[in-house]
């Protein structure tokens, strides 16, 4: 048997792809094990997600350190504590810095409820509507220095309808959420997912520019 992926967990809230990951990881379908979930928010749901499946935890308020620079070298500090091959951020509400993003470059995945490159940022689901979009989702990529623009790993697609609202539209995207994250998560841990200077690889073949497209 291979050695299962070491995964850290980064969150702010409520961590409903951080349990799609445990979930995933439980039942076998990711040779993986989450050595700690790491979290800025003493509030966070998504903490007593982790203690539940028996996770270390790690609470870093951002707000005690003087700065974005101060605060990212203590997270990269109790990140590589634990030595992952992998860190996955995980509704982590926080700009990361140059410095840190390079520190991790090839091995930092990103979850983001849009269709990138549309509606970078936040309040997606509201923005498509006003756009009149038909289409929203979401987006696995790798995490580079520009903000929700690393190379996309996956992006899962789904219809608008007439009578959504930002509530209804969330909720069908956060469901595809919790399908690909796991799937992306499982393609690194097995070895068939990585950056390269072009983009992302999947079974040594560079992804399209969209990342692998799943319609549902």
């Amino acid at each position: 048997m291979p050695t299962p992926c070491n995964i850290v967990v980064l969150i702010s809230g409520s961590g409903s792809n951080l349990q799609a990951l445990i979930d995933s990881i439980q039942t076998g379908n990711i040779p993986a094990r989450i050595s700690a979930v790491i979290c800025n928010r003493a509030d966070a749901y998504g903490l007593q997600r982790a203690q539940a499946a028996g996770i270390v935890t790690t609470l870093l308020d951002h707000k005690q350190f003087d700065g974005r620079e101060a605060f990212d070298a203590a997270l990269i500090e109790a990140i590589d504590g634990h030595n992952p091959q992998l860190v996955v951020l995980a509704g982590f509400m926080r700009i990361l810095t140059p410095g840190f993003v390079r520190h991790y470059a090839g091995r930092l995945l990103n979850i983001h409820p849009s269709l990138l490159p549309k509606h970078k940022g936040l309040h997606t689901h509201q923005r498509a509507l006003e756009a009149g979009d038909h289409e929203h989702g979401c987006s696995v990529h790798f995490v580079t220095e520009e903000l929700d623009g690393g190379p996309l790993v996956v992006q899962a697609v789904v219809q608008v309808q007439s009578d959504d609202s930002p509530t209804t539209l969330a909720q069908r995207v956060n469901q595809q959420e919790r399908v690909i994250y796991p799937l992306a998560v499982r393609w690194f841990a097995e070895g068939r997912l990585q950056l390269a200077t072009h983009g992302a690889m999947l079974d040594e073949q560079l992804l399209p520019s969209t990342g692998h497209l799943i319609r549902t």
